[in-house]
């Protein structure tokens, strides 16, 4: 089983980041027209060019190829705060478990990721959002070909971008999600899980998905979507 878990806000406070060449600190943000100063930190979308002649993307997975890690980077699954990443991990292992990152896309557990501060949040402050007509080359790590279940953890703004980052996999997709009536999500298996947390519900979800009170063989599929 692989469980794709949306990212989170609250990163590691030793979380690295990639830098320009003459040594600053790069954050990636929604907005950086908009960021606030913050010393000598330069604000970037990942798909801005750099100071390199490429994208921040592209040197970011040619960091990821480097096999070393200068810059303390760290694993998509152990950059955020929330201890529900780390039990995923240590529940179905690091390489079954995948992040969707608004600033990056589908990431691989393992990856190595930068600080950034993007959402899809409309509750975020407006430097950080991402709106749904920018432009992002997301990356698609969850190979096409995977025969294992898929279980996505997430709330609904970030549901369009778990659909298209894994469209073209042929592996059954399950979704959870807490709304009186089931989303939009062309191909997957909807399940609503019902609770009263209305905030980041998602991980009360999964951390009952994980400690066996919520087992896929007792759950009743409510709606399923067709491609």
């Amino acid at each position: 089983m692989i469980i794709v878990i949306q990212c989170a806000a609250r990163k590691r406070d030793d979380a690295g980041r990639l830098r320009t060449k003459d040594g600053r600190a790069v954050l990636f943000v929604g907005r950086p027209e908009a960021a606030p100063p913050e010393g000598d930190t330069v604000y970037a979308r990942p798909d801005d060019g750099s100071d390199d002649g490429t994208s921040w993307r592209d040197r970011l997975l040619r960091y990821n190829a480097m096999g070393s890690n200068p810059l303390g980077l760290c694993r998509a699954a152990e950059l955020y705060l929330n201890p529900v990443y780390l039990e995923i991990v240590r529940r179905v292992g690091l390489e079954r478990t995948y992040l969707l990152s608004a600033g990056w896309g589908l990431l691989a557990g393992g990856f190595l990721t930068p600080d950034y501060d993007i959402t899809f949040s409309a509750q975020a402050d407006a430097y950080k959002r991402r709106d749904r007509k920018d432009h992002y080359r997301d990356l698609h790590m969850l190979p096409d070909d995977v025969a294992e279940p898929i279980v996505f953890f997430g709330g609904r703004n970030y549901l369009p971008m778990f659909c298209e980052t894994t469209r073209n996999v042929k592996a059954p997709r399950l979704v959870f999600y807490n709304a009186p009536e089931p989303p939009d999500a062309p191909g997957c298996t909807l399940v609503r899980y019902e609770t009263r947390t209305k905030t980041n519900w998602h991980y009360e979800c999964a951390r009952a998905f994980l400690d066996g009170s919520l087992p896929l063989s007792r759950l009743k599929t409510v709606s399923a979507s067709s491609a």
